[in-house]
């Protein structure tokens, strides 16, 4: 039985192998565990649908006139941009959209690869937890009033992995979800880890939501004190040290958390005991 994973950035200018030693390093740690080679491991690599608008939009702010303090300027185009642009207008979806079609064929990808059926581990990273969150939350809610986007639609697979009913394990790196809850009434509603479905597939499995956070990392958050709802959602919130000498310390933190120790065997810790309970 493969374990399929997907792995999904944050803001910022991330490259298309932002995953790379995160995957070494589980692939590794997860032979040493189970003697076995069933990882499945795919990035979501969204930063491509607004890549070209954000150098665009600062070509022409560039173009206005003189600025001050230019390079944080331009950090405040490739962070905040992605951010502010990625939340759904009333009647304007295109960059939401066009995140989401990009899990969507990264499922597809992984159900290929990995069979129709198998376990799904989504790891994501600040803006990446709240898109992941809010692409479980269309597919957890496609027989409400919200569905599934149509060009999402169109682009998802048709095995139970493409339809998130496989999603076993969630872990949250940096997560601002606590930021993006004020939207809603007493502070939303989380997603089913597992999926509703899971245990249908997986009798014997038990999965979760793991919620890692570093206590100098301004942009991420605890999520199960947020309300009841995510209290019961969220197995843990774990409170990690990443980064090295000049980042362990203060806010750039935010961007250590792919390749540290303790995240790291946080994960392939649990990759391995869900591999042993589907084997069963």
């Amino acid at each position: 039985m493969k374990i399929a994973v997907m792995f999904v950035h944050g803001i910022g200018r991330p490259e298309p192998a932002f995953a790379d030693g995160m995957m070494d390093l589980l692939n590794r740690k997860f032979r040493s565990d189970t003697g076995a080679d069933d990882l499945v491991m795919r990035p979501a690599f969204w930063a491509p649908v607004l890549q070209d608008a954000e150098n665009e939009l600062w070509r022409r702010m560039a173009a206005g006139g003189p600025m001050d303090f230019v390079k944080l300027r331009r950090f405040m185009v490739d962070f905040a941009a992605d951010a502010i642009a990625y939340q759904p207008a009333p009647k304007e979806k295109i960059v939401y959209e066009g995140v989401h079609r990009v899990l969507a064929a990264t499922l597809k990808t992984l159900a290929d690869q990995a069979g129709p059926q198998a376990p799904l581990v989504v790891v994501a990273h600040s803006l990446g937890t709240v898109i992941a969150s809010n692409f479980f939350y269309d597919l957890q809610a496609r027989s409400a009033p919200k569905k599934v986007p149509a060009s999402v639609a169109k682009t998802m697979g048709k095995s139970p992995l493409d339809r998130g009913e496989t999603l076993s394990l969630l872990f949250t790196l940096g997560s601002p979800i606590a930021l993006w809850s004020l939207r809603y009434k007493d502070f939303g509603k989380p997603i089913q880890v597992p999926s509703p479905g899971f245990k249908g597939f997986y009798p014997k499995a038990v999965g979760g939501w793991t919620n890692f956070y570093d206590q100098d990392d301004v942009i991420g958050y605890p999520l199960r004190t947020i309300n009841a709802a995510y209290s019961k959602a969220v197995n843990e919130d774990r409170a990690v040290n990443v980064g090295g000498l000049l980042s362990s310390w203060n806010p750039t933190s935010h961007t250590e958390y792919w390749t540290d120790r303790d995240v790291v065997n946080g994960v392939s810790s649990q990759l391995a005991t869900l591999w042993r309970q589907v084997q069963s």
